[in-house]
């Protein structure tokens, strides 16, 4: 019932900067968490950073002070920015949003490619 939109997505030399962002529509359960996962070739996605309504964050490790999440929650739309991109950045990034009460009704978006590369 959730369509998830991303885009920003693209190619970037090391030390650059990319934003992601990500527009829900369709039957958005209230209150809700949005957030970024990425996934590498062959590996489980993983998360990146997600972000409740009320702006409380949570970060990966290893994007910790690089990467900002935000969000707009009157246009249902959550963003990405990208700071200090490395190599191992690249990766497929993916939007979900998810019911505060439940795990089985995360949607997910269709990704977009983030490659880092000199």
């Amino acid at each position: 019932q959730v369509q998830l939109v991303e885009s920003g997505g693209g190619l970037v030399q090391p030390g650059g900067s990319l934003r992601l962002s990500c527009a829900a529509s369709g039957s958005i359960f209230r209150p809700n968490v949005m957030g970024w996962y990425r996934q590498y070739p062959g590996k489980e996605r993983e998360l990146v950073a997600d972000i409740t309504a009320d702006g409380k964050t949570n970060y990966a490790d290893s994007v910790k002070g690089r990467f900002t999440i935000s969000r707009d929650n009157a246009k249902n739309t959550v963003y990405l920015q990208m700071n200090s991109l490395k190599p191992e950045d690249t990766a497929v990034y993916y939007c979900n949003i998810k019911p505060l009460w439940s795990v089985r009704l995360t949607s997910w978006g269709q990704g977009t490619q983030v490659t880092v590369s000199s």
